[in-house]
């Protein structure tokens, strides 16, 4: 075997490897809109009047949960863009709202930037390391992959959450990955 074979082979590996990790972005990329078309939906029918509203007194107001579900794809492009967050530096602020039109706009903005962060995310990216804390304890320490499917995971958990929510409060649920007891569509 010649020297210019051994390097087109070492080149096509290298190619193979690149469209293997652009795999692992158009994956995300999908799951991301996926789950943005989702919580679209649920945010747009949160009633603004029961803002104050929470079915327990250990449970989050709905509002709170809204707009912590509008947050969430921020964690994509805060993933990508940091090595990490610590809250006793950083604490969290609530966005303010005044309505549920401001809760999709929240939700469009941080969708809109993660998903312009992941389009130029490479899988070196993806492996660096984020470290969320309070201070000197980690609370978690994973790779950014990590990160942006733990902020994908949270959607989904916290969305489910806010149906329960809505399904007390009389609201028509939405379908998630199917349809629901009040959307037969699919």
């Amino acid at each position: 075997m010649s020297i210019a074979d051994l390097l087109l082979m070492e080149l096509q590996a290298a190619e193979k490897t690149k469209q293997k990790n652009m795999e692992i972005i158009n994956v995300l990329l999908k799951e991301l809109e996926a789950e943005f078309n989702i919580t679209k939906k649920f945010l747009a029918i949160v009633p603004a009047e029961k803002f104050d509203w929470a079915p327990h007194e250990k449970s989050m107001k709905l509002k709170s949960l809204a707009v912590h579900i509008a947050d969430l794809p921020s964690w994509v492009s805060l993933a990508l863009t940091t090595d990490g967050l610590d809250f006793e530096t950083a604490p969290y602020v609530e966005k303010p709202i005044e309505n549920v039109g401001d809760l999709v706009k929240i939700l469009e903005e941080n969708y809109n930037e993660g998903r312009t962060e992941l389009k130029k995310a490479t899988e070196e990216d993806l492996n660096g390391r984020w470290i969320l804390r309070m201070g000197k304890q980690v609370l978690s320490d994973y790779s950014k992959y990590e990160t942006i499917r733990h902020s994908l995971s949270q959607t989904t958990h916290h969305r489910a959450q806010l149906g329960v929510y809505l399904r007390l409060l009389e609201i028509p649920i939405p379908g998630s990955y199917g349809p629901s007891a009040d959307d037969q569509n699919f």
